[in-house]
């Protein structure tokens, strides 16, 4: 029999008038995690190999004579000469026919359009355009080649951002300033964002979204409320719930910054990759596996072993009489239920911040990208918690829902390690990244329906024998 749980006085009419203002509250305190969070991760995703290594990195530049993006660009390159060892070939294509005979020929090998300039190339990376992001991104592919490591093919940026190409044929110059940041998007907690320069964004948004909808974070936070909703004390309730959203919000920023960190001592981006790709197929497979046969063989869930002490640390941080005691309790019990759950939650952040890494995203994207990432992975927990508030009830997920969950993040973690062997930079363009995430979810949900259908006449089918 489960241990009782001291009843509390039920807050005041005032209060529950007025759970709206605490949720702001809750909201504010998670926003003041997150931001700092996001500098510990940006500084582990980045601060674990900074220093510029010995390799010599060839860099390829094709550039006009009047072209005042060009001459920026070669200034930059020029600095960042002192640092590296750069082996730069350059050239000039609005004046020279066998230039641009080249260009045109380099671009149909890499898949691009030969017009814009400056575009920059290293390896089969390709750069059209010069911006502040460009350059950052260049950076990046520069500090890692020189370390000996090797950059993901790909084109970024497009003709028309920090580009200029010649308007007509008596020799005008049509020149973009790098600022027009093209398609926005507003994200909660972060704000407008454009897409051009958070090209992983829509990905970002979306794995951060199925992530958050893992059976084992719903079970826990259900739960918790469930057993805290019997004290009738709402302060309780928004007290409890909020420290440990955001006690999980931290341990997971440790967490993705500690994955990353590992990956780059690795070091070599191929084999990222395969390692990536490897065990995001490992866990899509046994997450698929889950929605057949849950629990059964190996499992990424919360085992049962460990739910008895989960409990236990539940009432504990319930019953105690004074908030202070509950609330370190709940952070402890944050913390363990992290660790605990670590195998059922792998996943996705393995693929998130490989995807990081195989991009090579800097310090302030990654920061933001990680904000972003959050929301939608608190999102479904804040549902709960702030229907628990306002209705004072809270209802435990069923294994029917958590079996329909494991499918469709197996699914999805599947496809994504697909695109980690084949071209991870198919998750920069916004476009091309919703299609797959879609084509997943449809496929998840013609499994689940076929199951279903599949079942349901083998039951019929054992009713008729029966009979």
């Amino acid at each position: 029999m489960a241990d009782a749980v001291p009843a509390r006085p039920v807050s005041s009419p005032g209060a529950r008038r007025r759970p709206w203002r605490a949720l702001l509250a809750v909201v504010g305190a998670l926003v003041a995690v997150l931001l700092p969070a996001a500098a510990a991760v940006g500084g582990g995703l980045v601060g674990a190999s900074t220093a510029p290594g010995d390799e010599t990195v060839d860099i390829t530049l094709f550039w006009g004579r009047e072209c005042p993006k060009c001459e920026a660009e070669r200034e930059w390159l020029d600095d960042l000469a002192d640092d590296y060892d750069l082996n730069r070939i350059e050239y000039e294509v609005w004046h020279d026919g066998d230039n641009r005979e080249l260009f045109e020929q380099t671009a149909a090998d890499l898949g691009f359009e030969a017009g814009a300039v400056p575009t920059t190339i290293i390896g089969e990376r390709v750069w059209i355009g010069y911006t502040d992001s460009i350059s950052e991104d260049i950076a990046g592919a520069v500090q890692r080649v020189s370390r000996g490591e090797s950059v993901s093919p790909g084109v970024y940026g497009q003709p028309g951002t920090g580009t200029c190409d010649p308007a007509d044929d008596s020799g005008g110059l049509s020149c973009d300033d790098g600022s027009d940041t093209g398609a926005q998007i507003d994200v909660p907690l972060v704000g407008t964002v454009a897409l051009d320069d958070q090209n992983l964004l829509v990905s970002t948004l979306i794995i951060g979204f199925v992530d958050g909808v893992n059976p084992c974070s719903l079970w826990v936070i259900s739960v918790l409320l469930t057993i805290v909703v019997r004290t009738a004390s709402r302060r309780r309730v928004i007290a409890i719930g909020s420290a440990f959203l955001l006690v999980t919000a931290g341990m997971y920023a440790l967490y993705m910054a500690g994955i990353y960190s590992a990956l780059t001592v690795v070091g070599f981006l191929g084999t990222i990759q395969i390692i990536v790709a490897v065990a995001a197929g490992v866990f899509g497979l046994v997450s698929v596996k889950d929605y057949f046969a849950f629990k059964k063989g190996l499992s990424f869930t919360i085992p049962d072993s460990a739910k008895p002490g989960i409990y236990k640390r539940m009432r504990a941080a319930a019953g105690h009489e004074r908030l202070l005691p509950a609330l370190l309790a709940t952070g402890a019990l944050g913390v363990a239920v992290s660790l605990i759950e670590t195998p059922c939650t792998a996943g996705f952040p393995v693929l998130w911040t490989g995807l990081l890494k195989a991009n090579g995203i800097g310090f302030a994207e990654s920061a933001l990208l990680f904000v972003a990432y959050m929301v939608p992975f608190l999102l479904d927990e804040m549902i709960v918690f702030a229907i628990a508030v306002f209705t004072m009830k809270a209802t435990k997920m069923q294994e029917k829902h958590g079996e329909l969950l494991k499918l469709f993040a197996g699914v999805t973690m599947l496809a994504l390690a697909a695109v980690m062997v084949a071209d991870p930079t198919l998750m920069e363009n916004p476009v091309a990244a919703a299609l797959l995430f879609a084509a997943a979810f449809v496929l998840a949900w013609v499994v689940h329906v076929v199951t279903m259908r599949v079942r349901a006449s083998r039951a019929s089918a054992r009713e008729a024998a029966e009979a």
